[in-house]
This record gives structure tokens, C-alpha cells and sequence, in this order.
């Protein structure tokens, strides 16, 4: 990018990131903009950042560990999102920064009937396998929540879809043999806990493990994985929150019980209700792993606040996900959710992943009108305006909304 960082600027962006990011968010290698994701709660400006290695212009959340959130606007005419535009989101500040890779191994280990350690070139000789799949961090519009919740403040871009190549999860464990009393297999990457934090580790039900569709990919969009992004192995469990994506992933574990550690037990739980809703000041509710994710809807061409011509057509395009199923249908409303109008929308690439939609709405007259857009899956579900809220800050799918200003 001609006029992002310097090559030098990259490096020392990256030997900021290893001593801790001081002065990040001031400095103007990184802050070289503002955005307003106009969140409800608090503070909604966020720089705009071209730093990060391998990035381009970026939602700065967080420096370290880095969260990168994506511009709406970069994901307009994509189903695939760039690379170089997917988000970023880590626990822990001591990331991978570079691997080696011909001394990595993949460890399988636990209960299993021969612990195998595998190449990365004995991982690109087994048989291929590939799918489309939205990756979708838990927390993905958690500054949007009302009353506000802890966390990180993201607005609508903590979220892209790929296509994803490497290998079936299935066919690496069956190298080195499940054993009959496994139950569940736990995953882990490079990234390091500082003292006393518990290694960011998480699992999956044997079953699920083994369906054939969760993998452990190489490459996304048809490029090497960026080590943002989880170079040199991530997991991907289609349909689920990106929780589950191990980055960087070196360690499966066969597990003989369930998964009892602090990022199963502790963290990433819902309430156990429809949608995960409860009222701000419940208590003593069941709470569940999160898991699948939900129908969302995205209007990208526009952004809320936008000017359009009055008394003339007004082309809006954007994107549909069903979340553990695909999409049959997305509407648009131009009247706040009165009365609605079906978009067309585009090739299904696979029911994991974007759907892009297009419709042109009849011509509105001068002044402020709520345009809004909502998905059904192939399931039966529909998104909706009843608001969600749990004190996580998770899984928000109801109908987005902008307002924009005819003139």
C-alpha cells in the first residue's frame, strides 16, 4: 500500500507489539484516523490503523493483544472477506510472531492408541478438504448492547468469511487412533498465558469433532494463513463462534471427561434461554458453552447517517448469514420495519458462509428514514428487533438497523 508504513515502520509496529504496545493508540504510525462506530454506551471513536503486518486500513480496538476490528465498508461486494481485512482478536498479549516451519509439530496426544507429532509437510500430503465458513468472534457487536457490558466495545466487525483449505480434523486424529473412552477433544495454539492465567484451551464434544465438516486449515481464501490470523494451523468449526477457532493451533488432546478448565467452565457461557436473553438484573440462571451462532443481516453499501437522494431509487446491497444453516430469504424495510420488501440475493457458496444480497427500494421522500434488513435461515429462524442482552455481551443477531437522511 503506497502510502501505509514502511517496510522499517512494519517491524518496529511488530517489536511494539512484543514489548507491549506502549504508545500505540497516540502514535501516528498507528492512529491515523477516526472512525465513529456509534455505540450506545460510551466512547465510539476508534483509530484507523495500517500497522499491523499484513493488514490494511484496520478498526484499532486494542493493540495488545491485538484486536483489529473490520471496516463495514470492506466488506461491501465481498463474500470472501480479504485477508488483509479479516479481523483480529487474541486473548493473551504474547502471540506468535514468527514459526518455524520445519521444526513445527502438530502434537496429538491423550486418549488416543499412539500419540503421533505431525509435520507441517506431512500435513500438506493428506487428502485436502475445503469450505466456505463466517468466522465470528463471540463478542461481535458487544458495544451496541444496552445497559453496556464489560469487554471489548466491537460494533458489527468482528466477523469474515473465507473459503478455507486443509485438512479434515477427522483424518488427523484417525492417525493416531481414538481411543473408546474419549469424549472430548480439547484444542491449544502457541499463544503463551502470562503468569497464573489459564492456557487459552477449548473443546469440543468427540462427535462434533469427528463430523467431517470441522477441519484444521492452512490456508484462507486460497493465500497462506496470516500469522494474525493463526499461521501456520487454525481450527475451524463451521457454524460455531470463532471461540472454538483455535489460532495457531499445535496441541489436540483426547480427553477422557469433559473439558472442566476455565475457558469451558468459566468463560464463553450463555444463559440457557431462548437466545440467550435475560434481563439486566437476573440472577441464579443455567448457563451453557456458547455454541452455534444466528441468522445476521448487513447493509454495507450505506452506513448509518448516510445522505441519499430523495424522490429516486435508492440501491442498497449487503450481506446475509444463517449461521448454523443457510439462507432462504432477506428482506429490506425501508419504513422502520412496517412493511417489507424481499432482496435478491446472491450464489449460495455454502451454507456457512456470506450470502450477498441486493434489492432497490422505492424512491423515499425528503427526510430521515430507518432502513433495516433481516435474514431467515434455512432452519425457520428470523432475525428480529426484540433486543438481546446477557452480561457476556454475546451472540446479538437482531435486525440491524441505519438511518439515513433523503435531500
Amino acid at each position: 500500500m503506497a502510502d501505509g508504513p514502511t517496510l522499517i515502520e512494519r517491524r518496529r509496529a511488530l517489536s511494539l507489539i512484543a514489548a507491549g504496545g506502549a504508545g500505540l493508540v497516540t502514535s501516528p504510525l498507528w492512529a491515523q484516523s477516526l472512525v465513529d462506530l456509534r455505540l450506545p454506551g460510551g466512547p465510539s471513536e476508534r483509530p484507523m490503523t495500517t500497522a499491523f503486518p499484513g493488514k490494511g486500513p484496520m478498526i484499532l480496538q486494542r493493540s495488545r493483544a491485538p484486536l483489529l476490528e473490520t471496516p463495514m465498508a470492506a466488506m461491501d461486494g465481498h463474500v470472501f472477506t480479504p485477508n488483509d481485512r479479516f479481523f483480529v482478536r487474541w486473548h493473551y498479549s504474547d502471540i506468535p510472531l514468527d514459526v518455524d516451519v520445519h521444526s513445527f509439530r502438530l502434537n496429538i496426544l491423550g486418549a488416543v492408541k499412539r500419540p503421533v507429532a505431525l509435520s507441517l509437510a506431512e500435513l500438506l500430503k493428506m487428502p485436502r478438504f475445503e469450505i466456505a465458513a463466517i468466522n465470528q468472534c463471540s463478542g461481535n457487536s458487544r458495544g451496541l448492547f444496552e445497559p453496556r457490558v464489560p469487554g471489548a466495545q466491537w460494533g458489527n466487525g468482528a466477523i469474515g468469511n473465507a473459503k478455507w483449505t486443509g485438512v479434515r480434523l477427522k483424518d488427523v486424529l484417525d492417525r493416531a487412533g481414538v481411543s473408546a473412552n474419549a469424549v472430548q477433544v480439547r484444542f491449544s495454539g502457541l499463544d503463551t498465558p502470562p503468569p497464573d492465567a489459564p492456557l487459552f484451551a477449548k473443546s469440543l464434544d468427540l462427535a462434533h469433532a469427528m463430523d467431517g465438516e470441522v477441519m484444521i486449515a492452512f490456508q484462507m481464501n486460497g493465500a497462506q494463513l496470516p500469522m494474525l490470523n493463526g499461521f501456520p494451523l487454525r481450527l475451524v468449526v463451521p457454524g460455531w463462534y470463532s471461540t472454538y477457532w483455535v489460532k495457531a493451533l499445535d496441541r489436540i488432546e483426547l480427553l477422557d471427561k469433559p473439558d472442566t478448565g476455565y475457558w469451558m467452565e468459566k468463560a464463553y457461557r450463555i444463559p440457557d434461554t431462548p437466545r440467550a436473553n435475560v434481563a439486566p438484573d437476573a440472577k441464579g440462571y443455567p448457563t451453557v458453552p456458547i455454541n452455534k451462532m444466528s441468522p445476521r443481516s448487513f447493509i454495507t453499501n450505506l452506513t448509518d447517517g448516510a445522505r441519499v437522494a430523495a424522490n429516486a431509487p435508492l440501491k442498497l446491497r449487503g450481506l446475509a448469514m444463517g449461521g448454523a444453516a443457510g439462507v432462504t430469504r432477506v428482506d429490506l424495510s425501508t419504513d422502520g420495519g412496517q412493511t417489507w420488501l424481499a432482496a435478491t440475493t446472491g450464489p449460495d457458496q455454502g451454507k456457512y458462509g456470506f450470502r450477498a444480497w441486493k434489492a432497490v427500494a422505492p424512491a423515499l421522500p425528503s427526510g430521515e428514514h430507518s432502513l433495516a434488513v433481516r435474514c431467515t435461515s434455512d432452519s425457520g429462524e428470523a432475525q428480529g428487533f426484540e433486543p438481546i442482552w446477557n452480561p457476556g455481551g454475546f451472540m446479538r443477531n437482531s435486525i440491524e438497523t441505519i438511518t439515513v437522511r433523503a435531500a
